[in-house]
C-alpha cells in the first residue's frame, strides 16, 4: 500500500497546482516570487517520471475498469477493521504523510483499479472456494494480546496474570502494539492465516477464556487470550474466499499496465520527460 500512497502524494501536488492557479506567479513575497514555471521545472526534476508515470497508469485503468464510490467506502471499512478502529486507521495514514480523506479515497480507488487489471481473466472454480473455507475459513477466534519486547516482560505479565490481574489493564499498561493497547488488547474475530504462523497455532489451539504462555513470533513475545470462537456459515464468506483466492492467481499489475501502454500508443510532448517516462 505504502507505494500507491507515496505517487498519489506527488500526483495530487501536480494536479492541485493545475487547478488552483490562476497567474503565472504562485508564490509572492518580498525576497522574490515563484512562478508556475518555475515550479512545474523543478517538481519535474525532482519527481516528474514517478507522478507522469502513475497519472497515465490510472489513467489507463480507468478507461478499461470501474471501481464504485461502494467498492471504495467496502475497502476503507476493511482498512478501519485491520488497523483496530479509525484511530488507528488514521495514525497509520499519517505515518505514510496522508492526512485528507479524499486523497485517501483515491489511493483506494487505485489500488481496486490495480486488483482488477491484475485479476482480469482469473477463474477460481467453487470446489476451490469450499476447500479454503474448510482449511481456512471456517473457524474464526475473537482474542486479545499483551506484546512485549523481550521474555522477561512476557513472564513478568503472565504471572500477574495468573494472580488475578486485569488482562485489558494489564494491555494498556504493558503492550506495545499500537492498534490493540488502548483497547485491552483486543484484535477482533479472524480466520486461520491471517496471524504470523506463530500467534496462528496457539490461538486457534486454545479453548476459549485460556491464557497462553509467552508466544514469540518476529513483532516480540505475545500473551494471548482467546476470547470466543465461532462457525461461519459457507454462504456468508465464499464471497471474500473467492477474492482472496483470485488475488493469489493475479498477473504482475507491471505486465498489465505495460499492455494497456502498448494498445493506448501513448505520446509524450514533453522531451525531458518522454525520456524519463520511457526509463521508468
Amino acid at each position: 500500500m505504502k507505494k500507491w500512497i507515496v505517487l498519489l502524494g506527488m500526483a495530487a501536488g501536480i494536479l492541485s497546482l493545475s487547478a488552483c492557479a490562476n497567474s503565472d506567479i504562485i508564490v509572492q513575497s518580498k525576497v522574490g516570487n515563484i512562478t508556475k514555471e518555475e515550479f512545474y521545472n523543478q517538481l519535474k526534476k525532482q519527481a516528474g517520471d514517478k507522478v507522469l508515470q502513475q497519472m497515465v497508469d490510472t489513467m489507463l485503468l480507468e478507461k478499461k475498469y470501474k471501481v464504485t464510490d461502494k467498492e471504495v467506502a467496502a475497502k476503507i471499512k476493511d482498512y478501519t477493521n485491520q488497523f483496530g478502529g479509525e484511530a488507528g486507521l488514521k495514525q497509520a495514514l499519517a505515518q505514510n504523510g496522508i492526512s485528507n480523506q479524499q486523497a485517501f479515497k483515491n489511493m483506494v480507488k487505485e489500488q481496486l483499479l490495480a486488483e482488477k487489471a491484475s485479476t482480469d481473466g482469473v477463474e477460481i472454480s467453487e470446489q476451490d472456494v469450499k476447500k479454503e473455507y474448510e482449511n481456512n475459513y471456517k473457524e474464526e477466534v475473537r482474542a486479545s494480546h499483551i506484546l512485549v519486547n523481550d521474555e522477561k516482560t512476557a513472564k513478568e505479565v503472565k504471572t500477574k496474570l495468573d494472580h488475578g490481574e486485569d488482562f485489558a489493564k494489564l494491555a494498556g499498561e504493558y503492550s506495545i502494539d499500537p492498534g490493540s493497547k488502548d483497547k485491552g488488547g483486543n484484535l477482533g474475530y479472524f480466520t486461520k492465516g491471517k496471524m504470523v504462523p506463530e500467534f496462528d497455532n496457539a490461538v486457534f489451539s486454545m479453548a476459549v477464556g485460556k491464557v497462553s504462555n509467552p508466544v514469540k513470533t518476529q513483532y516480540g513475545y505475545h500473551i494471548i487470550k482467546v476470547t470466543d470462537k465461532k462457525i461461519n456459515k459457507f454462504e456468508d464468506v465464499k464471497d471474500e474466499i473467492k477474492k482472496e483466492l483470485m488475488m493469489k492467481k493475479s498477473k504482475p499489475i507491471d505486465t498489465m499496465i505495460t499492455k494497456l501502454q502498448k494498445d493506448a500508443d501513448i505520446s509524450i510532448k514533453d522531451k525531458d520527460l518522454k525520456i524519463a517516462f520511457k526509463n521508468s
